[in-house]
């Protein structure tokens, strides 16, 4: 059976005034359809961005040769980083998806009491899960949504529950511990020598673990949560799955009959547990010999950390391997855009015009020519912003970045670490309008972009001034002297 996706589709079953939509909505709606129809993948925003760059190279005077050994030399450059981050999106999909977390998600849905409550708490667990695991908070609270959509007591608005799990993403993810830029910076074997160079060793007590960031992401935190209350459809006129004609009903328990025996290995915990015994052998080890802030800081024992997680929580070693199977798609942009932005990075740095300099000079001179100590955190967040719109990342264009921002941050005489939250905080501004980051979600729930973007754009247009005025605002806190 097809779905009609109208815009008058989006209307509940139960009658409305026209025009009842806020203008807010109305705009959104407008704006994604356009966007679906004419919007092209990220993958070629990437590959234009290179394009961009090589042809600006041309322009300053660059020799082509160059241009392109940079490109195949930084092709390759942060392929550790980006196999960890897609172990970030692995290890969180299977965590969120084993069936503990299943128990436990039946069991929180049962707390909300009113149907914006249920989407104000959807979006409260969802940030909050975000700054432990990004891909762990956005599967987590479209689960979350199902299980609350299944309450024939609550007449949650399913579209405002979906907007409300994407939270994590579009609002607090990259000011948590699996902030990419963050912990890029706090571990030398994945920093490009074209970063290291210039920033060295940025550690999470310069970056995420500032009070000033700390408060900063529940400032964000609370009034996300509060518009996504006040945003959302009363029971009365709320649209349910049941009206977007979605099954709700839980997916079958993998039964284990007879078998091959040699199946037997896959369908006992024996190996899961030993795995996971030398595992957390070396988290103890890790901890109780570093500084805690500095263990977990590093992003290979913070990825072990969930996988070991979610190979007991999923306790037979043929559920985890499913769960892992099913996880492996929605990593295919980090695996095939990040190795752009390598490439990209080498070329913005490596590559010498005919005044001697290169692109990222060239830029960090701009910066610094526009900018004060003061009002930089606000023109790199505006900046940042605007490019996460083109080139929708997850964090990885903080290669791009880096060498040019972090140039002007530090010849401005700007606080290092604040200058890489400034990333983090403008980094998931354009997530709530952009839907590259959003299908992995609208998979879960069987539904489109087009029925979630009236809430995130809400989200977007508050969240441009809080963002930008708390940037402001702390980073003054930190200015020398």
């Amino acid at each position: 059976m097809s779905l009609d996706l109208s815009v008058e589709s989006l209307r509940p079953k139960s009658s409305r005034p026209a025009g009842e939509e806020s203008g807010f909505a109305r705009f959104a709606i407008v704006f994604t359809n356009w966007s679906e129809r004419w919007y092209p993948d990220s993958f070629v925003f990437a590959a234009l961005t290179v394009i961009g760059v090589a042809a600006a190279a041309l322009a300053l005077g660059s020799k082509p040769l160059d241009i392109a050994n940079a490109f195949g030399g930084g092709f390759w450059s942060i392929i550790t980083f980006t196999m960890q981050m897609v172990m970030v999106v692995v290890t969180g999909f299977v965590v969120a998806t084993s069936p503990p977390a299943a128990r436990f998600i039946d069991w929180i849905a049962r707390a909300p009491r009113t149907a914006r409550g249920a989407v104000a708490f959807v979006a409260f667990v969802s940030m909050s899960a975000s700054f432990l695991n990004w891909a762990f908070s956005m599967v987590l609270g479209g689960l979350l949504v199902q299980a609350l959509a299944r309450r024939g007591d609550l007449r949650m608005d399913y579209r405002a529950g979906a907007a409300a799990a994407y939270l994590g993403l579009g609002a607090t993810w990259a000011l948590g511990i699996n902030s990419s830029a963050a912990q890029l910076q706090a571990n030398p074997a994945s920093l490009p020598k074209s970063i290291s160079d210039i920033t060295g060793v940025i550690p999470f007590t310069e970056t995420i673990f500032l009070w000033q960031s700390m408060l900063m992401a529940l400032i964000i935190l609370i009034v996300s949560v509060l518009i996504a209350y006040f945003s959302a459809p009363s029971a009365a006129t709320a649209k349910t799955a049941e009206d977007f004609g979605i099954d709700l009903t839980p997916r079958s328990s993998v039964t284990f009959g007879p078998s091959r025996p040699g199946e037997w290995l896959e369908r006992t915990p024996f190996i899961s547990l030993a795995l996971a015994a030398l595992g957390f052998g070396f988290i103890y080890n890790e901890f109780a010999t570093k500084d805690p802030l500095l263990a977990i800081s590093n992003l290979n024992t913070y990825n072990l950390l969930f996988l070991l997680i979610g190979l007991v929580l999923h306790w037979r070693l043929g559920s985890f391997l499913g769960a892992v199977s099913k996880a492996v798609p929605s990593t295919s942009g980090v695996l095939i855009q990040f190795p752009l932005y390598g490439a990209i990075a080498l070329m913005l740095t490596g590559v010498k015009g005919a005044d001697g300099f290169s692109i990222s000079h060239h830029i960090a001179n701009l910066f610094v020519s526009l900018s004060t100590q003061e009002s930089f955190p606000v023109l790199m967040g505006v900046y940042s912003a605007v490019l996460g719109f083109l080139v929708p990342s997850g964090g990885g264009k903080w290669i791009i970045e880096a060498p040019y921002v972090m140039q002007a941050a530090k010849d401005l005489g700007t606080h290092m670490g604040w200058a890489v939250q400034v990333y983090n905080a403008a980094e998931a501004i354009p997530n709530l309008i952009n839907p590259f980051w959003m299908l992995p979600l609208l998979g879960v729930l069987g539904l489109k972009a087009r029925d979630i973007v009236g809430f995130t754009f809400i989200q977007f247009l508050l969240h441009i001034p809080l963002v930008l005025f708390l940037l402001w605002f702390f980073g003054r806190t930190l200015l020398p002297g």
